[in-house]
C-alpha cells in the first residue's frame, strides 16, 4: 500500500465516527493535513495522473497521455517539466488563487520539476481572460510591490524551497521585432479571435487592443523557453494554454499537456467567481477566526467543491462525507465545521483551527443574544422599508437589496424572538425580504404567539445580527 493509501485508510475510519466531537475532528485534521507534505513518489504513473485529474477541469490531450509521459520521464530518470505562470496583479491573495498552487504542490511531491513563472513582462500587457474591458497594465513598481507579499501568503500551500522561480522578461524582453513578425506570420488571426470574450467585446463595439491579442503569444513563448511538459492554468486560460502547444510545435518541440483547474465560486453563493471586487473571498491574510467564520457562512451546496479545492481529501472520502449528510447521519453544520477547520489548519495549524472552532461554537451556539453587542434598527423609523432595504442601506449587512434577497433564498434570513422562556428562530422566505420590516415582524410575532413587547426581536442575515426596536 502506498503512503497515501495508508493515510486514506486511517482518515476513512475517522469519517465514520462522530464528527461533532472535537477529539475526532482534531485527529482528522491532523491526518488529512499531514498529506500536504506527503511524499507521493511511490504512486504509479497512472495513480499520479488520476490524482491530478481528480482536481482538474480538463487535461489535454488526456489523463492517459499524462500517465504515459510520466512513465517516459521516469524511465529516463527525470520528472516532468511543470509550469504555472502568475501575473503579479495584486498584493493580497485569496483562497481562489491557491487552487493551482495545491495542484502544483502535488506535482512537486510526485518528484517532478516545477517552475513558478512570474509574468513580470506579460503583466505590463495585462491578461484579458474573462474580462469585458482591457485591464490597465502594471508598472515595474506595481509588480515589485505585489510580489513582495505573495510568497509569504501562499507558503502554507506550497514549498518554495523546491521550486524554480523564473521571470519571463528573461526571454521576452530581448525578443526582436523581426522575430515577432516571423512568428506571427505562422499564427492565424482567426485562432486568436476564437476567444468568446473577444468576440463578445467586438460584437458590443468595445475596444480590443493589439497588446491583448498578443498576450497568448507571449504566454506561449514562455512554454517554448522552458520546454514544458505540462502547463497549469485556470479554465478561463484554456485558449492561451493551447497556443503554447501550437508554438511548441512550430518550434519543433513536443507540445505540452494542458491542465486546467476550476474557477472557484465565491462565498456568497451567487454563482460569481471568488473575487476581491465582489467581496465574496477569503483572504489568506485574514485571522484564523475570520477564515473559520467566513467558511461557515457559505451555502451548504458549496461544501463539496470547497472540500475538493482546498483539502487533500480523496474523491472517495468526500463522497462518503456528503453521503452521510444526505442520509442525515451527519449534520451539514458539523461537516462545514470540519471544512472550515481544514482551511484554517492549512494556514495556521491544527491548534489554531481547533481554537477557531471553539470560538465559533461559543459565539454562535448561545441561547441568548443579550450578551452580544449588536447594531440596532428602529422599526418606528425604518418599519415601512423592506427588509432587503434595511439590510443593505440601513445596516449595511449586504452590498445590495438583491444580495439580501439571495440570502433569504438560501434560508439565511431569520427573525429571532427572545423571551424569558427561551429563543425562537423563524426562517423568512425570499418573498418576505421585499415586504416592510414592521409588517413582517408583527405577523411573525403573532404567528409565534408572542405578544408585542414581550421579548426582544433580532433580525439575522447569515452570521450578522441586529436588534429590532420599537415593535
Amino acid at each position: 500500500m502506498t503512503r497515501l493509501g495508508e493515510s486514506v485508510a486511517r482518515a476513512s475510519e475517522l469519517l465514520t465516527q462522530d464528527l461533532s466531537s472535537d477529539k475526532t475532528v482534531e485527529r482528522l485534521l491532523e491526518e488529512t493535513g499531514s498529506r500536504r507534505y506527503l511524499d507521493l513518489t511511490d504512486l504509479s504513473p497512472t495513480e499520479q495522473a488520476e490524482l491530478i485529474a481528480s482536481r482538474t477541469v480538463e487535461i489535454l490531450p488526456g489523463a492517459e497521455e499524462l500517465a504515459k509521459r510520466i512513465e517516459e520521464r521516469r524511465g529516463a530518470g527525470r520528472g516532468l517539466a511543470i509550469k504555472l505562470g502568475i501575473d503579479p496583479t495584486a498584493a493580497d491573495v485569496h483562497l481562489g488563487h491557491v487552487v493551482p498552487m495545491i495542484i502544483l504542490s502535488r506535482f512537486q511531491r510526485m518528484g517532478h520539476d516545477v517552475t513558478l513563472l512570474i509574468g513580470d513582462f506579460t503583466a505590463k500587457i495585462g491578461d484579458p481572460s474573462g474580462r469585458t474591458a482591457e485591464r490597465p497594465p502594471l508598472t515595474d513598481e506595481d509588480i515589485a510591490r505585489n510580489l513582495a507579499g505573495y510568497q509569504d501568503q501562499v507558503r502554507p500551500f506550497f514549498d518554495f524551497e523546491r521550486v524554480s522561480l523564473r521571470q519571463n522578461s528573461e526571454w521576452l524582453a530581448p525578443f526582436t521585432f523581426p522575430e515577432l513578425l516571423g512568428l506571427l506570420s505562422q499564427v492565424p488571426v482567426s485562432q486568436l479571435l476564437q476567444r468568446e470574450d473577444f468576440r463578445n467585446r467586438l460584437a458590443a463595439g468595445s475596444g480590443l487592443t493589439m497588446s491583448e491579442l498578443l498576450y497568448p503569444i507571449a504566454q506561449a513563448l514562455d512554454s517554448v523557453a522552458l520546454e514544458c511538459d505540462v502547463e497549469l492554468g485556470g479554465a478561463d486560460q484554456l485558449l492561451n494554454l493551447q497556443m503554447g502547444r501550437k508554438l511548441m510545435e512550430l518550434r519543433g518541440q513536443r507540445p505540452q499537456l494542458v491542465v486546467t483547474m476550476p474557477l472557484i465560486e465565491g462565498t456568497d453563493g451567487t454563482g460569481a467567481k471568488m473575487s476581491k471586487s465582489k467581496g465574496n473571498y477569503v483572504a489568506l491574510s485574514a485571522t484564523a477566526d475570520d477564515v473559520f467564520g467566513k467558511i461557515m457562512s457559505i451555502p451548504d451546496r458549496l461544501m463539496k467543491p470547497y472540500l475538493e479545492a482546498w483539502t487533500e481529501w480523496t474523491d472517495a472520502e468526500i463522497a462518503a462525507a456528503v453521503a452521510r449528510v444526505e442520509d442525515r447521519s451527519l449534520h451539514p453544520m458539523d461537516l462545514k465545521k470540519v471544512l472550515a477547520g481544514e482551511v484554517v489548519a492549512a494556514l495556521y495549524g491544527v491548534e489554531k483551527a481547533m481554537a477557531a472552532r471553539a470560538g465559533f461554537v461559543a459565539q454562535f451556539s448561545k441561547k441568548s443574544f443579550t450578551d452580544v453587542e449588536t447594531p440596532v434598527v428602529d422599526a418606528g423609523e425604518h418599519g415601512a422599508e423592506s427588509i432587503a432595504t434595511v439590510l443593505s442601506k440601513v445596516l449595511a449587512f449586504q452590498p445590495s437589496a438583491s444580495a439580501a434577497r439571495r440570502v433569504a433564498k438560501q434560508n439565511g434570513l431569520r427573525l429571532v424572538i427572545e423571551t424569558e422562556s427561551g429563543q425562537e428562530s423563524v426562517v423568512l422566505p425570499e418573498a418576505q425580504a421585499v415586504r416592510p420590516l414592521a409588517e413582517v415582524v408583527a405577523e411573525t410575532l403573532a404567528g409565534t404567539g408572542a405578544a408585542p413587547g414581550s421579548g426582544t426581536v433580532y433580525l439575522k442575515a447569515g452570521r450578522k445580527i441586529a436588534q429590532v426596536r420599537g415593535v
